[in-house]
């Protein structure tokens, strides 16, 4: 489990993080873990690379894939209005969750 990630999510905080190529800004929503025994990290993307060319919009990524990841002094005020709560992705288990 990674605290700076259930940190993020419990104190509102961007993260700044890197995930395949490419550095990503994103506000961390939901934190667990899937059928495959996999970390996924719901987060909305606010800005960065995307390999999808989408920049912007909600992104699921495997925890084991990032490889750099801090949180930054941005808050966010808080769920955005379409997330939902108890993550269907995440069939094993919840770490934390906004």
């Amino acid at each position: 489990m990674n605290p700076a990630i259930s940190d993020a999510i419990r104190n509102r905080k961007v993260l700044r993080l890197t995930y395949n190529w490419g550095y990503r800004e994103v506000e961390p929503h939901c934190y667990g873990v899937n059928d495959n025994g996999h970390e996924l990290l719901r987060c909305y993307q606010t800005s960065g690379d995307s390999k999808s060319n989408e920049p912007q919009g909600w992104k699921i990524f495997r925890v084991d894939e990032i490889t750099q990841i801090a949180a930054t002094q941005t808050s966010f005020a808080g769920p955005r209005p379409d997330y939902r709560p108890g993550d269907k992705a995440m069939t094993r288990q919840i770490y934390c969750q906004l």
